[in-house]
């Protein structure tokens, strides 16, 4: 039982909303998980989306409202940050090389330094594109999908929400 004692000061940051109203339409928490590095509680990510999806690609091919959501439970540097990034979307070949490679720079040169509690918020809107705000960024605005597409891709070959 110590352990839950334990646990007890992060479950304010666990919890995570069932659902969000999102540029006028309604999405819904489609997965959460708690990522840790070795033995510490780094970030607690969800993922919303407007269609509950059946497969991984689904979650990824869908073009509707979907969020990427991420709440750090520790001080998380901007290097940290990059090199987390830098690593999981350069896993892509997509990202390796031109367009996508220049969208993926401009991802990274936006990430900051994040204090604990902080967010990293990463949403897709059809026919506006990718936005990515929070604590954890400067702000950045990517237009079309295929950027949003190579970046859901990464994320959920890494971490899927499903077996498959």
């Amino acid at each position: 039982f110590r352990s839950l004692e334990l646990l007890e000061p992060l479950l304010p940051s666990l919890k995570m909303p069932d659902a969000l109203a999102l540029e006028g339409k309604n999405v819904s928490l489609a997965h959460m998980a708690l990522e840790q590095k070795f033995f510490f509680k780094v970030y607690v990510w969800s993922l919303y989306l407007e269609e509950k999806p059946q497969a991984n690609a689904d979650a990824v091919s869908v073009n509707c409202v979907k969020r990427l959501q991420f709440r750090f439970l520790r001080h998380v540097t901007r290097e940290q940050l990059v090199d987390a990034f830098r690593d999981g979307l350069a896993s892509n070949a997509a990202m390796r090389g031109g367009p996508m490679k220049q969208e993926m720079d401009r991802l990274l040169g936006s990430l900051k330094d994040v204090p604990a509690g902080g967010e990293l918020i990463i949403t897709y809107v059809p026919g506006g594109g990718l936005r990515v705000s929070g604590d954890a960024s400067h702000g950045l605005s990517v237009a079309g999908k295929p950027f949003a597409d190579a970046l859901f891709v990464s994320w959920l070959k890494q971490h899927p929400i499903f077996d498959t």
